[in-house]
């Protein structure tokens, strides 16, 4: 499907996942947004868009908070793209380090680290092992979870899909909907995940306890070196089943990775404090950036 130029832009659609993908491999992006199943899942979520100008591809987004942005722009004439896009009002989100250090120093911008959407970004050996007693607690829930139940862990496939949905509706159900914007969003993305995990390339681990599926996680390479874990969801009321996905994940699949992003805390208090425990190799920093009118940069 062709790509409109600029300012004409159309919807994200599934025919631009081999052009995407073929770029993704080119450029090996960092942050979890740069991977085309997180951007398709979540085309709703944020209307995403796809341009061209300047020889380069542009995804155009909004956020939760109505606000419209440009992610990174995808080869080709990044600074000619860069200059018409914050010439026409819009902001930069989900720049790196390199892309700052690369694209925008020499430029009157606002950078600002937007901590709310660091990814978390792990050595999957770590997850996979918990080795030492910096994870002594994670081993000691999966225990109390492995001596109570009758699990079974398999590779995600298509016979699991009436069961992941109904345990994702159960999650829905149990969820605190007051004041959550993003959740019917959540669920409509994690949804489709699981009835297009083929078409997407979503690779995922399934546990079920006496035949009912009590947690699934889905994800996808993001590089060369690292998978992104996009969804997770477990049984809230059996203690050390979500450590025992979270491991099951490292362990079983992506093996070649040396790294696994398991994306942003988007500033929940709790979900930060969960990341933080598992002790992240890097916090991976993404900028919100937009045009000033002076020439003073700050990062």
């Amino acid at each position: 499907m062709k790509i409109p130029l600029y300012p004409v832009s159309r919807p994200l659609s599934l025919e631009d996942k081999p052009l995407l993908d073929e770029v993704f491999e080119q450029l090996q992006p960092r942050v979890s947004e740069l991977c085309f199943a997180g951007l398709f899942l979540f085309r709703r979520a944020h209307d995403y868009h796809i341009t061209s100008l300047h020889d380069t591809i542009v995804l155009l987004g909004k956020g939760y908070d109505s606000r419209r942005y440009f992610l990174p722009p995808l080869g080709g004439d990044v600074a000619g793209a860069l200059d018409l896009l914050f010439g026409s009002g819009l902001e930069l989100y989900g720049a790196d380090e390199d892309f700052v250090a690369q694209h925008l120093m020499d430029k009157a911008l606002q950078i600002s680290e937007e901590r709310d959407s660091f990814d978390y970004l792990y050595l999957r050996e770590e997850l996979a092992g918990l080795p030492g007693n910096r994870f002594h607690k994670k081993k000691n829930r999966i225990n109390y979870f492995s001596t109570r139940h009758n699990y079974l862990v398999e590779t995600f496939s298509p016979q699991h899909h009436t069961g992941c949905l109904a345990l994702l509706g159960m999650w829905y159900s149990m969820a605190e909907h007051e004041g959550n914007l993003s959740l019917d969003l959540e669920l409509e993305a994690a949804s489709e995940a699981i009835s297009m995990a083929g078409e997407l390339d979503l690779e995922g681990i399934v546990i079920s306890v006496d035949g009912v599926i009590k947690a699934f996680a889905l994800g996808e390479r993001l590089n060369r070196d690292t998978a992104v874990c996009h969804f997770e969801k477990a049984e809230p009321f059996m203690e050390g089943l979500s450590q025992l996905v979270n491991r099951e994940f490292a362990a079983r699949l992506f093996t070649d990775c040396r790294y696994i992003n398991r994306e942003q805390d988007l500033g929940e208090p709790g979900l930060r404090n969960a990341k933080l425990s598992y002790h992240p190799a890097e916090l991976v920093k993404k900028f919100l950036v937009r045009r000033q009118t002076n020439k003073n940069v700050a990062l």
